[in-house]
């Protein structure tokens, strides 16, 4: 399984972890807390996002490249809907 992973610097990460959280759990069986949480979007696709104080995490597990791209590029948007107010700045993804 591929893994890509992006750290942001945020004072909302807790708020924006749980934001996308809700989101899709009317979808998937989403587990999270204020600290962290998992979005299994399928067996082999799934975004681990994590919150501390002054940054928001979020590892992307993925069976191709393709699948792994596409699911970076659609968090990244749901969260920059989210944090309209904010400028997250440029998102940079980095493999593990």
């Amino acid at each position: 399984m591929l893994m890509s992973e992006a750290q942001i610097s945020t004072a909302s990460a807790s708020r924006y972890l749980q934001q996308l959280c809700k989101h899709w759990s009317h979808k998937f069986p989403v587990a999270f807390t204020a600290d962290s949480g998992t979005i299994p979007f399928s067996e082999d696709r799934r975004c681990e996002v994590s919150a501390s104080a002054d940054a928001l995490t979020m590892r992307i597990h993925a069976a191709d490249e393709a699948t792994l791209v596409r699911t970076q590029d659609v968090v990244i948007d749901h969260l920059k809907r989210f944090a309209f107010r904010e400028d997250l700045g440029d998102v940079r993804w980095t493999r593990i």
